[in-house]
């Protein structure tokens, strides 16, 4: 008889990433988390391309990427949403993504975060709503 083994879910494995990075991105995708999270209290969180952490909402709202000198957050259709603050600085050149480069000891305005992620989310709903009213 073939038995199922538990898989991990997707916050758990978030959780995992956090403490085994141990440094100051760990500390950084921690707090992004949680501001994502503040933003929308129904974000699911989701385990992607070879251990990403991914939040969704009505399809993908961001990512939480970790490389050598940046925690980067890639909005799906960040092309598509306002950004008055200028929070994003990084895949500009797309025509669908927008990135957030967060570099050491830099500062992230929360607040403007936090819109920018219930933008997504309202674009997310929206798209699924005309969607299913055809």
């Amino acid at each position: 008889m073939k038995t199922s083994v538990p898989v991990k879910s997707a916050s758990r494995l978030i959780d995992e990433k956090i403490e085994q990075l141990g440094d100051w991105r760990g500390e950084m995708l921690a707090r992004v988390r949680a501001l994502i999270h503040a933003a929308d209290p129904e974000i699911v969180e989701e385990v992607k391309w070879r251990g990403t952490p991914v939040w969704s909402h009505g399809g993908i709202v961001c990512t939480g990427e970790t490389y050598k000198s940046v925690v980067k957050m890639t909005f799906a259709k960040g092309a598509s949403l306002d950004d008055p603050a200028a929070l994003f600085n990084s895949s500009l050149d797309g025509n669908v993504r927008r990135a957030i480069d967060i570099r050491e000891g830099e500062k992230v305005n929360e607040a403007a975060l936090k819109r920018l992620i219930r933008a997504a989310v309202a674009l997310n709903v929206a798209g699924k709503s005309k969607k299913k009213a055809r």
